[in-house]
C-alpha cells in the first residue's frame, strides 16, 4: 500500500473543515466524477480586507484527495487571497509531511480548486486554458497547459511523474507521446535532455513484498471488487496477462467496445494501483496482441 505520513491519516480519518461554508461568497468546482476525483472548495472572504474567513471542501475522491484539501482549507484560512493564491501543490503536500508520488494530483487539484473559488469571488469566468486541440490526455480530459506548468512548478522529468501529479498517462497511454514531446519542450527551456528510459526514482521500487504469485491473486482479487459494478451495467471484465507492471486484461459484454472503455480502464488502474501500491498500467486485451504480432 501507499506509505502515507502520519499527518496524511490524520487529515483523512479527522478531516477540517469538510462540507460547505454557511454564507460563502466563492465557490470553486474542480474534477469531474468520470476522472475519479472531484473538489468543490467554498470560501467566505471579508469584502473590506478581502481575507478568507473560513473555507470548507466537499471531496470525492481517495483518501489523499480528502487529506489534501483539509490541509488546503487549514492552510488559507486567514489569508488575504491574493497571498492565497501563492500557495503551491508542494506546500500542501509539505503541510502533510509528504505525499505518496503517485498521489500528488490531488495537492494539483486543491490548488485548482483556489484559483476556481477566487475567479468565482471576483466574478470571473475561471478558466484552466484549456485550448481547442490541446487536449493530451483525453481519458482524464488533462490539456498541454496544464501538463506544462505543472513540469515546470515541479521539475518533474518523467511520464510517471506526469502521471502522478496530473493523472494524465495514467488511463490508456496513448498520450505518452504527446507527455513526452512537452517533457522535451520543457527540459529543454533548462539546457536537460529528456531521458525516455527514465524512471522516477520513488516509484523505482515496489511498495510491497509480494511474490509473482502472491501478486497475481491480489490482482485478481483487486478485480473482482471492481467487476460487481461493470456487471451492473451488463459489462465485465477479465484479467488476460501480466507482463511487470502492464496488466492487460480483456472488456467483455456493454464494457467491449463502450465509448467510456478508456476511462473505465483508468478507473480499473487506480483501483489495481491503490491495491498494489505501486505504478502500474492497464492495457487492454489487444495491446497484448499487437505486440505478440510484432515479436515484442
Amino acid at each position: 500500500m501507499w506509505d502515507y505520513s502520519e499527518k496524511v491519516q490524520e487529515h483523512f480519518y479527522n478531516p477540517r473543515n469538510a462540507g460547505a461554508v454557511d454564507d460563502a461568497n466563492a465557490v470553486g468546482d474542480v474534477g469531474s466524477l468520470s476522472c475519479g476525483d472531484a473538489l468543490r472548495l467554498t470560501l467566505k472572504v471579508d469584502p473590506e480586507s478581502e481575507t478568507i474567513l473560513d473555507a470548507g471542501f466537499q471531496t470525492f475522491g481517495c483518501g489523499s484527495a480528502i487529506a489534501s484539501s483539509s490541509a488546503l482549507t487549514e492552510i488559507i484560512k486567514g489569508m488575504k487571497i491574493d497571498d492565497a493564491l501563492n500557495v503551491s501543490n508542494q506546500e500542501i503536500a509539505d503541510f502533510l509531511d509528504g505525499l505518496p508520488p503517485e498521489k500528488m494530483h490531488c495537492s494539483v487539484m486543491g490548488r485548482e480548486a483556489l484559483q476556481a473559488a477566487v475567479a468565482n469571488y471576483r466574478g470571473e469566468v475561471w478558466k484552466d486554458d484549456h485550448e481547442e486541440g490541446a487536449l493530451v490526455c483525453k481519458c482524464f480530459a488533462v490539456d498541454e497547459v496544464m501538463i506544462e506548468e505543472t513540469v515546470r512548478a515541479n521539475d518533474l522529468r518523467t511520464v510517471e511523474e506526469v502521471s502522478n501529479y496530473t493523472k494524465a498517462g495514467g488511463g490508456c497511454s496513448s498520450c505518452h507521446e504527446g507527455i513526452e514531446e512537452i517533457l522535451t519542450k520543457v527540459l529543454a527551456e533548462r539546457g536537460e535532455t529528456f531521458d525516455p528510459t527514465a524512471v522516477a526514482g520513488e516509484i523505482k521500487k515496489p511498495k510491497s513484498d509480494l511474490t509473482n504469485l502472491q501478486r497475481m491473486r491480489r490482482i485478481e482479487e483487486l478485480l473482482e471488487e471492481i467487476r460487481p459494478n461493470l456487471q451492473r451495467d451488463n459489462g465485465d471484465v477479465e484479467l488476460i496477462e501480466v507482463d511487470g507492471r502492464d496488466i492487460f486484461v480483456k472488456m467483455t459484454g456493454a464494457c467491449a467496445g463502450c465509448q467510456m472503455a478508456a476511462t473505465t480502464l483508468g478507473g480499473i488502474q487506480s483501483h489495481l494501483a491503490e491495491g498494489l501500491g505501486e505504478f502500474i498500467q492497464v492495457l487492454p486485451a489487444e495491446e497484448l496482441a499487437r505486440r505478440a504480432a510484432m515479436g515484442g
